[in-house]
C-alpha cells in the first residue's frame, strides 16, 4: 500500500489510484466505482484540459514538437503527436515530462477541493499511476488487466487503429506484469462485465468509508 494519512483522522479522501495499459477496461472499473459512490478524477482528461490552445502546457509541447502537431486551428492534433511520441522512446519521455508534473498539481488542487466538500472515497484513474508519481499520494492501488488479445482487439475496434498502430501503443506502455507487481489490488477484465462488477464491488466493501 502506498503511502497515505491512514484510515483514520484523514484530512482528504480515501485514495484509490486505478490504472492498467491501454483498451485493459479501466473505464468500467471506474464507472462501477462512480455507481457505488465514490468522487472520480479521469487523468486523461486532465490532460486534455492542460493542452487547450493557450494553455502553458500546450505552448510548451507547441515548442517541444513544433507545428507539425498541431491542427490548423491551432488545438493539439493527438494523432500527430501520438504519432512521433509513440515511435521514440526518447520523445516520449519528454513529452511526458513536460505534462506529468502539472497533472499532478491539478489532481492534487482536486483532492484538496474534495476534502472540502467531505467526500469520503476518491479514484484517481491513470494509465500512468506509476510512472507519472501518483500511486505514492494513493493510498491503495488498483490495477485492471485483460488478456493480451482482448486487449489488442479491443484498442483496433475502440480506436479504429490497424493492427500495426494497435500493437505500436501497446508496445509503448511498461508490461502490465510491472504494474500488477506493484498493484494492492487486481481486477482481471478478461470476462464478462457481471464479472469484472462482482471483483469491484467485493473491493468496495473492504474500502474505509472515511
Amino acid at each position: 500500500m502506498a503511502a497515505g494519512s491512514g484510515a483514520t483522522g484523514r484530512a482528504r479522501p480515501f485514495l484509490i489510484g486505478l490504472t492498467g495499459n491501454i483498451a485493459c477496461g479501466k473505464s468500467a472499473v471506474l464507472a462501477r466505482l462512480a455507481e457505488l459512490g465514490a468522487e472520480t478524477i479521469d487523468a486523461d482528461s486532465v490532460v486534455h484540459e492542460l493542452q487547450r490552445p493557450g494553455e502553458p502546457v500546450w505552448a510548451a509541447i507547441r515548442q517541444a514538437f513544433g507545428p507539425a502537431v498541431l491542427t490548423p486551428e491551432g488545438a493539439l492534433d493527438r494523432r500527430a503527436l501520438g504519432a512521433i511520441v509513440f515511435g521514440d522512446p526518447a520523445a516520449l519521455a519528454r513529452l511526458e515530462a513536460l505534462t506529468h508534473p502539472a497533472v499532478r498539481a491539478r489532481i492534487e488542487e482536486r483532492v484538496a477541493a474534495a476534502a472540502g466538500r467531505g467526500v469520503a472515497v476518491m479514484v484517481i484513474d491513470a494509465i500512468k499511476l506509476f510512472e507519472g508519481g501518483l500511486a505514492d499520494r494513493c493510498d491503495q492501488n488498483w490495477v485492471v488487466t485483460c488478456a493480451p488479445e482482448q486487449q489488442l482487439a479491443r484498442l483496433m475496434a475502440r480506436n479504429g487503429f490497424t493492427e500495426a498502430e494497435a500493437r505500436q501503443r501497446i508496445a509503448a506502455q511498461p508490461p502490465q506484469a510491472e504494474k500488477v507487481a506493484r498493484a494492492d489490488l487486481v481486477i482481471d477484465n478478461s470476462g464478462a462485465l457481471a464479472d469484472t462488477h462482482a471483483q469491484v464491488d467485493a473491493a468496495w466493501r473492504r474500502v474505509p468509508a472515511g
